[in-house]
């Protein structure tokens, strides 16, 4: 039995030697780097006698790997073994030591920078709006505040990574995070749903099988974010720890998938009016901007779901903030071309409805109503 230190060259590695349960004793491979012998433990509390007592090791890394710091036990893999350990992961900086791992000690100032980025971004869509109150609609409302919830999401993630760079504890800001985390992502498919339905900007309203999307994308948004919460605040050696990574990423899938869902329907009702009524060149230009939003929508989704996880499991240790680089600069651009494309500005033939428009949606709503039933 020993501490032993688990050595890869990426996360992806680590988790995957952690999931394995191998034959023979781990500590005989080379990926292993025993820290502390439990014999000599129990040793030093020979020599001091009964009682409780404690121990400092200190173990200096010889060189920079990707580490974590296991338990082993081949002496009786079926005995529990219980204890109190106090353990301290940390890069030294001359005197000041760096709680953060080499590849992640950059997150702080990108949070930051890329907060003050989002706060710029809502004070000018803020800016749009006042100017075109006439235009305005809720959902652009909507979309200011989901701006809002991802600036103070970042925030949040700021100040924790740099407590935690400083301290080694967030103090409390991880449940900031959670919290703002959550409600703004509850907020980007509700706003996602409500633009690919065309609610205010088609018609003023939602039919039943849009709110049936709605009621069921936001329980399974609630479900995603308790799973991501316990895969962020546990390890791999946690019970259930990839049994919750995988119902995380089977959910937040579903929940891709079932966005889409609107914005073809939109697509396909605007192109069965252009073909039917008398204002097919305006039906025309709507139906090129859903078919843009799709496209933006699904290339969204591809990049930050599947490029920047592989991003994060594949580059080596030191570039690990790449990948946050590039969720969070792929968000700002998503952000930006919704904004600008359903922007509130007078003479938008996205958001023109006269009564004639508004009658005919209505009346398709309810052809839609009837042939579903």
């Amino acid at each position: 039995m020993a501490f032993a230190l688990l050595k890869a060259d990426s996360p992806a590695i680590t988790r995957e030697r952690m999931r394995e349960t191998p034959t023979d004793c781990p500590l005989v491979s080379e990926e292993f780097e025993i820290v502390a012998p439990f014999a000599d433990i129990l040793k030093l509390a020979g020599a001091k006698g009964k009682g409780n007592h404690t121990f400092k090791i200190f173990h200096p890394v010889p060189q920079p790997k990707e580490y974590t710091l296991v338990f082993v036990n081949c002496f009786s893999p079926r005995q529990a073994v219980s204890m109190n350990v106090r353990i301290e992961l940390f890069n030294k900086e001359g005197t000041v030591p760096d709680f953060l791992p080499a590849g992640k000690t950059q997150l702080p100032k990108l949070y930051f920078s890329f907060f003050a980025l989002f706060v710029l971004a809502g004070v000018a869509w803020v800016y749009v709006c006042y100017r075109h109150k006439e235009t305005t609609h809720r959902v652009h409302i909507l979309m200011g505040v989901l701006v809002s919830l991802k600036a103070i999401t970042l925030l949040a993630l700021a100040a924790e990574y740099t407590l935690v760079k400083q301290t080694g504890t967030p103090h409390g800001w991880n449940v900031a995070y959670y919290i703002f985390s959550f409600l703004r992502g509850v907020m980007l498919f509700t706003v996602i749903l409500l633009i690919g339905t065309g609610w205010s900007f088609l018609k003023p309203f939602l039919q039943d099988r849009d709110k049936k999307v709605i009621l069921i994308v936001i329980p399974l948004q609630v479900f995603a974010n308790i799973a991501a919460t316990i895969v962020e605040e546990y390890t791999p050696a946690a019970k259930g720890w990839f049994t919750w990574r995988d119902i995380f990423h089977l959910i937040d899938i579903i929940c891709c998938c079932t966005i889409l869902l609107p914005i073809v329907w939109s697509i396909k009702h605007l192109r069965e009016a252009s073909r039917t009524d008398g204002k097919a060149a305006r039906n025309m230009i709507k139906l090129s901007l859903f078919r843009q939003f799709y496209v933006m929508v699904v290339s969204y989704i591809y990049f930050t779901r599947i490029v920047v996880y592989l991003l994060r499991n594949t580059v080596s240790y030191h570039y690990t903030w790449v990948s946050d680089l590039a969720d969070n600069a792929a968000t700002l651009i998503f952000y930006i071309l919704t904004g600008y494309i359903f922007r509130p500005v007078e003479r938008n033939p996205y958001f023109v409805l006269d009564d004639e428009e508004e009658e005919a949606a209505v009346q398709m709503a309810l052809k839609d109503d009837e042939f579903d039933l």
